[in-house]
């Protein structure tokens, strides 16, 4: 009986073993499916963006020489929460940043095939960056610098980049005009003593810039992450002609 017992036990530890393996595999193949699926049903242009998109933030996360969770966490946050992502595309965005952890791609060659992009998608890149830069209620100098070489690495105009930053930037202490009506210059990219000429020029550059329709090709949640761009620089705008009688 403990012969027969013991043999019980051990078919029971064995079936266990191989169910769980079975499962195991399952779920690896479900998982790669539901991948495979998404990347399926999105653009190249799109796929392509956020696969450099991912490596190069976790270039910026590695910048202390190590990726830890929570920065991990915060790359997740940005793509569920600013993004919209769902459950079949955070798949795909963890399956990307354990590739970019993985194996690292020089961050001068993700910039260079980025730089194949039309300007208004660089721009995008840019602002993506200190989205996620700016999660932090401390934003580390070395991170922001990063950032500022990479847009320089671009061609981001000065203009354009002053523009990204200090939509950011407002509320952290980071500039000499700080304050609650200063932040509509900021959004244009522009100084208070910018004159009324300046402003209406500003405006119409990065409303060329953000229109929905230049990010187009990078799918639904970049068209809706520019509509909300956009919102922002024409409340800016219709504050600043108000205040200066445009």
């Amino acid at each position: 009986m403990l012969f027969e017992l013991m043999g019980m036990l051990f078919f029971a530890l064995l079936f266990l073993v191989i169910f769980g393996i079975a499962g195991s595999v399952g779920l690896g193949y479900w998982f790669k499916k539901k991948v495979a699926d998404y990347e399926a049903s999105q653009s190249e242009a799109h796929n392509r963006f956020v696969f450099l998109l991912a490596h190069i933030l976790i270039h910026i996360a590695a910048l202390d020489g190590e990726v830890s969770r929570d920065e991990t966490e915060t790359i997740y946050n940005f793509f569920r929460q600013r993004l919209g992502y769902g459950h079949s595309q955070m798949l795909w965005i963890k399956d990307l940043v354990r590739q970019a952890l993985a194996t690292p791609i020089d961050l001068s060659t993700l910039l260079g095939e980025f730089a194949g992009f039309s300007y208004e998608i660089r721009l995008v890149l840019i602002d993506l960056i200190y989205q996620v830069i700016y999660t932090k209620a401390t934003p580390p100098t070395n991170e922001l610098d990063l950032a500022e070489n990479i847009a320089e690495f671009l061609g981001i105009s000065s203009h354009d980049h002053r523009a990204v930053y200090g939509r950011y930037a407002y509320g952290h202490g980071t500039s000499s005009y700080d304050s609650g009506d200063d932040r509509y210059y900021r959004v244009l990219g522009l100084d208070p003593a910018a004159t009324a000429a300046e402003i209406k020029k500003a405006y119409r550059n990065l409303s060329k810039k953000y229109h929905p329709d230049m990010v187009a090709s990078l799918g639904d949640e970049f068209r809706r992450d520019a509509e909300e761009k956009m919102k922002e620089i024409n409340a800016a705008y219709a504050w600043l002609k108000h205040k200066h009688g445009i």
